[in-house]
């Protein structure tokens, strides 16, 4: 999510675990082993809510990804099968950041140690936020940014280009006013989208993966192939943006996941669309 402070950025990422699937019994075991070799477990309990962690951007890559002296699973880890929140995503230091790249593709972390060498699992949901630069106010027109466009370039670049590509929605996030806060509320709130949000994962489920996000060989060829308006419009918009081979792939589980909340046995062209309108960063 990129936008200007106070935008409620931090608020959306605080709310996702809210419209997630409860934990199967086999999740809540999963996730309380790992608090359990964390040392975190409560009083011996089964953990049965999805995990949210929000590291502060001066955490370590030990802190993130696990190790010390006593290995111990990090931050990716403790967020298993829950929602991983990296709030001022550039203010992480890079190499930290890119020692997210082997967790969020295989969905477990390597801590190789001269003592241990340990698997942890961290199958996570990656949210980040980001204000559009470094003061903040790009694109606003009652505070502009008064060194745009250059802030803008300067604190994108501090991303690197293959973990952007392992972030699927890029989502503008406007500014909030006053006006807005006297709105009537939404017709739409966080139970109806959870309950969405269900139906969509138990026909995800039915497929034999926990999410779309496990989608691949046969089953993603099998599920996720668009239909041909869909595939032309695919191929026209790989060609045109320079997909990679991932970001490739990536579409097509996005796209079958718009499709899935909507209703929709097979992927089309509007899915595709919508797609492709979150996988370019905005500011």
């Amino acid at each position: 999510m990129v936008g200007p402070p106070g935008s409620g950025k931090s608020l959306l990422a605080s709310c996702l675990p809210g419209i997630l699937p409860e934990l199967t019994p086999g999740e809540a075991l999963e996730v309380s082993m790992v608090k359990s070799v964390a040392g975190t477990l409560e009083a011996g309990r089964i953990s049965r809510a999805r995990p949210f962690r929000a590291p502060h951007h001066s955490a370590s890559m030990a802190a993130l990804t696990g190790g010390g002296l006593k290995v111990r699973p990090g931050e990716v880890s403790l967020a298993h099968l829950g929602v991983l929140f990296l709030d001022e995503l550039p203010e992480f230091q890079r190499p930290v950041l890119d020692s997210l790249r082997q967790p969020l593709e295989t969905g477990k972390v390597d801590v190789a140690r001269a003592n241990a060498h340990v698997t942890f699992p961290a199958r996570v949901q990656l949210v980040a936020a980001m204000n559009p630069c470094r003061c903040g106010y790009a694109g606003d027109p009652a505070r502009n940014c008064n060194k745009y466009p250059r802030c803008v370039g300067d604190y994108q670049s501090r991303l690197s280009g293959p973990l952007l590509d392992r972030i699927d929605l890029h989502v503008h996030v406007a500014a909030v006013s006053a006006i807005d806060m006297a709105l009537p509320p939404p017709t739409e709130g966080s139970a109806e989208v959870a309950r969405r949000v269900a139906a969509a994962r138990a026909v995800q489920v039915s497929r034999g993966v926990r999410s779309n996000a496990e989608l691949e060989g046969e089953k993603l060829d099998h599920f996720a192939t668009p239909d041909e308006p869909g595939r032309a419009l695919l191929l026209q918009a790989a060609e045109k943006l320079r997909l990679s081979a991932r970001g490739y792939t990536r579409m097509l589980r996005v796209s079958r996941t718009i499709a899935d909340l909507a209703g929709a046995d097979t992927v089309g062209r509007v899915h595709i669309a919508e797609a492709l309108s979150y996988r370019l960063m905005t500011g």
